[in-house]
């Protein structure tokens, strides 16, 4: 994504226990659209939340939860990411599990690189 201007805003929810081929599910994600080449990912952990099911996913003290919601911010070019939310859609199968994901358009004011990191 080296031109600013117009892009799109992939959110993909997830549950924090979620897993595929043997890892979590957001490390899964992230590394499939790193290897599709995408721009970036982001993971946020959220504190509180439910999906589909109405089930409340907290980290207050009293109701500790090791399944917190995550968000998987991946920003890019429209036509980048059609064909990864089509792979997404196999992802979850894959998993057995739910999740939902959004697109969005947002305008790209700043985007610069840092200095190349290994692996």
């Amino acid at each position: 994504m080296e031109q600013l201007g117009q892009a799109r805003l992939l959110r993909i929810f997830i549950g924090e226990k979620d897993r595929c081929e043997g890892m979590p599910l957001y490390e899964y994600i992230v590394r499939r659209a790193r290897e599709a080449g995408l721009a970036g990912a982001t993971v946020l952990r959220g504190i509180e939340g439910f999906g589909a099911a109405s089930r409340l996913h907290t980290a207050r003290i009293l109701r500790l939860s090791e399944d917190l919601p995550l968000v998987i911010e991946i920003a890019d070019r429209e036509e980048r990411l059609l064909p990864f939310t089509e792979e997404l859609e196999a992802i979850f199968d894959r998993a057995h599990c739910g999740g939902m994901a959004t697109l969005e358009k947002v305008d790209v004011l700043l985007y610069r690189g840092g200095p190349a990191v290994p692996g």
